[in-house]
């Protein structure tokens, strides 16, 4: 019971950390966290869009970052690097936030999903599925679904391709959640595999007989033949 006590703490942990990171990296292009845990302590890699902005002039705000993350999550020696995102189009993450910014400047909802939508599908995704919720029009809360392409959602194949990024923006009206669902085109595994030719005709010669057996049926049909002495 204490591993899976563990888990469930590690677990929202992370989810925290991974909140906190979304705020205070949020004009630097959030794109997602990973923790490790090593026995000299924890690795943490973030992946933004502008990583400048988070090391800061002489490493200042990568220090500020670590002494944060060690006094609110108790993190011991938590050894942060700082990864470019080299397609922030594909990740969810950033994509969120693009429409939750576009929101909070006064953008139409449903013109920035679209606009988010031509954007992945042009950078190369298989598919995009955008979902809007909260108080869009009216007192009333609802929610649209916007979605272009393939996006599976059960199976094998929707946990390999797809993944999923969420945001939220406070309007007049109130609080509005966004979430963005991308299928990847270059994550979908191949359906057959090309082999060289070369290698299949050589597997496919067929053995030649031996040439000793020639001499010996010469033999037997000459035994045969009455003038055969």
């Amino acid at each position: 019971m204490s591993a899976v006590k563990n888990v469930i703490k590690n677990n929202f942990r992370n989810m925290e950390l991974n909140e906190f990171l979304a705020t205070s990296l949020k004009d630097a292009g959030y794109g997602g966290v990973e923790v490790q845990k090593t026995p000299v302590g924890a690795r943490i890699t973030v992946y933004v869009t502008r990583p400048g902005l988070v090391i800061g002039r002489k490493g200042t705000g990568i220090k500020d970052l670590m002494a944060k993350l060690e006094q609110k999550f108790g993190l011991q020696n938590p050894q942060i690097s700082v990864l470019e995102v080299t397609q922030p189009e594909l990740n969810p993450h950033i994509m969120s936030n693009r429409i939750a910014q576009l929101i909070e400047r006064g953008t139409a909802f449903r013109r920035a999903s679209m606009w988010s939508l031509n954007t992945i599908m042009n950078s190369g995704a298989l598919g995009v599925e955008v979902v809007i919720s909260g108080k869009l029009r009216t007192e009333r809360a609802h929610f649209e679904k916007h979605t272009i392409g393939i996006v599976p959602k059960s199976g094998n194949l929707a946990g390999h391709i797809v993944t999923t990024g969420m945001s939220n923006v406070l309007t007049k009206m109130g609080l509005m959640g966004i979430q963005l669902r991308i299928a990847s085109k270059a994550a979908v595994p191949q359906e057959f595999e090309l082999r060289d030719s070369s290698v299949g005709t050589q597997a496919a010669a067929v053995p030649t007989p031996a040439p000793e057996e020639e001499p010996k049926a010469q033999e037997a049909a000459t035994e045969q033949t009455p003038g055969g002495k």
